[in-house]
């Protein structure tokens, strides 16, 4: 999802930071792949919610706070909420929750329509964004331990919902680079275009026929499935969108340099935030 330049430095630049993008993936997916589908659920939890909690400090940095105590202090009141819903395992308790992220990335839609919403580097907007950030957080760790522990070969769906969104991201990349001409969000994300948006859409209903015809059977239908995964990908557009659009804000190109060739670890779960409540509610909502 970025622009070619004639240029033999630019290109050289691009041409290295794909290397480093390919490197850090192939050492974090397999990674990836073995906590989904081996450490149980209530392991997984954990372990996901430390990831989070790392987004979580890279976001008070890209909102614009300062203060070391007030960071650390915004990261243990969201660590512990997860650390709280772990323990006390309110069943009742967690789709709501996760319908909470989807109400909120819906609303996050008409939020990238207005681009100097929260711009100002106010007391008001700040407080704002630290709320976002436990509304985009909270609900996405519930919705991954909601889908792991389901019983229906959860960790599976789990490993169906996180390649879902890697073969979207990597379709979107090469799409945008090879037939990438109109801009997406030039405003919020030069780099993207509509092609690679078409990139994403055709590698999503590709790798989910393949999928369901190796899950088979799909109780609701292949049709629904390939549905409920073309909207999980266009929601997790939104929520990559949305972060690039903090970031612009605050003039940040990433939100960290933890993985090179992608940014910090906010830039390679922003996506993965925003599909997980809706995936796991539409889930619930076909009977899947």
């Amino acid at each position: 999802m970025v622009e070619l330049s004639d240029s033999p430095v630019l290109a050289k630049k691009s041409d290295s930071s794909l290397r480093s993008r390919i490197i850090t993936a192939l050492i974090l997916a397999p990674l990836a792949i073995l906590a989904v589908l081996k450490l149980p659920s209530m392991a997984f939890a954990l372990l996901f919610g430390l990831v989070l909690c790392y987004g979580i400090w890279e976001w008070t940095r890209v909102i614009g706070v300062h203060n070391q105590g007030l960071r650390i202090f915004v990261v243990a009141l969201n660590g512990g909420l997860m650390a709280a819903l772990l323990w006390l395992n309110l069943g009742h308790w967690l789709l709501p929750i996760a319908w909470i992220g989807v109400a909120w990335w819906c609303l996050a839609v008409f939020w990238l329509r207005s681009y100097e919403f929260g711009a100002e580097p106010t007391t008001r907007n700040l407080e704002i964004k630290l709320l976002v950030g436990s509304v985009m957080v909270v609900p996405a760790w519930v919705s991954a331990w909601l889908i792991h522990r389901s019983p229906n070969d959860g960790p599976w769906w789990t490993l169906f919902v996180l390649m879902l969104i890697w073969v979207a991201d990597i379709s979107a990349y090469f799409a945008g680079r090879r037939f990438g001409k109109h801009k997406l969000a030039p405003r919020i994300s030069p780099g993207k275009t509509r092609e690679g948006v078409y990139g994403a859409l055709a590698g999503t209903v590709l790798f989910t026929a393949i999928a369901g015809w190796v899950i088979e059977p799909i109780p609701v239908g292949h049709g629904l499935l390939i549905l409920l995964a073309t909207v999980t990908v266009l929601f997790s557009i939104v929520g990559d969108l949305f972060e690039s659009l903090i970031k612009r804000q605050s003039h940040l190109k990433d939100s960290g340099s933890l993985l090179p060739g992608h940014g910090g670890m906010l830039d390679r779960i922003d996506s993965v935030l925003a599909a997980l409540p809706i995936f796991v509610c539409g889930r619930y909502l076909i009977g899947l």
